[in-house]
């Protein structure tokens, strides 16, 4: 099976065309568990926009997950732009892996401005992360990317509870050489952390549980960049999750660098929910 390194996360959300408003995302091969991480292909079509519409900076992005998609197999992103405006255009996505839509959405590209006025929310004060150590949990290691939950709250204890939310402080290894994979890497682990941040305050149900026990899985996702970025220097993701029911969560989080601006706000919304059927997977998105 392939290694997930950062090199190779770049691979799979650099897109190359394939035509007019087409792209294609690269396999990544076998793995233990063959599913498409959501933040995986919201990064790809971050690049997409960014490629199809080069004198525009990606504003924001937001997909609806509705079928799962496998490593072992290419996908194919379609860009549709609806509106290519001066000073901003919108773009249709759509993902689709053997001709099976995956996900659908829209993104947001402008020219920028310089700052009329500013504001933004702080960053929360919590423990810096040469304070803490690096996330050892398995199934989550990418070589050249250091994962750093403050206070070990991403933890499989399913007895272990908190409030719902989680600060993850991540850095990656290399800086790449185009703002749009910046991007891509900052997108990719957005994701990541609704479902554990909703198992927290529930004795009984951990993130460990979450594809095996427990039906779980991203349904939408949205970013909004506000700010250039380096993924190479510490950033810090704050997710709180706002409701949590019906078979559902939702969460809003902000990313800020180490020195406290924000640089981008994302929003997940999850599916957490019993399987259908004792031991079955139907339902299982991603």
């Amino acid at each position: 099976m392939a290694d997930w390194t950062q090199a190779e996360l770049q691979r799979l959300m650099d897109v190359e065309p394939r035509g007019p408003g087409r792209y294609r995302a690269p396999a990544h091969g076998p793995t233990i568990r063959d599913v498409v991480e959501a933040g995986q292909m919201l990064g790809s079509a971050v690049v997409a926009a960014a490629k199809e519409v080069p004198r525009q900076r990606v504003t924001s992005v937001s997909m609806i997950f509705s079928k799962m998609a496998k490593h072992t197999e290419p996908l194919d992103i379609d860009v549709d732009m609806l509106r290519s405006g001066r000073t901003l255009g919108t773009g249709q996505i759509h993902v689709r892996q053997q001709d099976s839509l995956c996900c659908a959405g829209i993104a947001l590209l402008d020219t920028t401005a310089p700052d009329l006025i500013h504001s933004a929310a702080p960053m929360p004060k919590v423990t810096p992360p040469d304070e803490l150590s690096s996330m050892a949990i398995p199934g989550t290691e990418v070589l050249g990317r250091d994962i750093r939950v403050v206070d070990d709250a991403y933890d499989p204890d399913p007895d272990r509870i908190g409030p719902p939310e989680l600060f993850v402080w991540t850095r990656f290894r290399d800086a790449p050489d185009r703002d749009h994979l910046h991007a891509a890497l900052l997108t990719q682990s957005t994701t990541h952390w609704t479902v554990a941040a909703a198992l927290r305050p529930h004795a009984g149900f951990g993130e460990a549980m979450a594809h095996r026990s427990i039906s779980t899985g991203i349904t939408m996702a949205t970013i909004t960049f506000h700010d250039d970025v380096d993924v190479s220097d510490w950033l810090l993701y704050a997710t709180r999750v706002t409701y949590a029911g019906r078979g559902h969560a939702q969460s809003e989080g902000q990313i800020f660098s180490h020195d406290g601006h924000l640089v981008a706000s994302y929003g997940v919304h999850a599916m957490v929910r019993a399987f259908p059927s004792r031991g079955g997977t139907t339902g299982d998105l991603m």
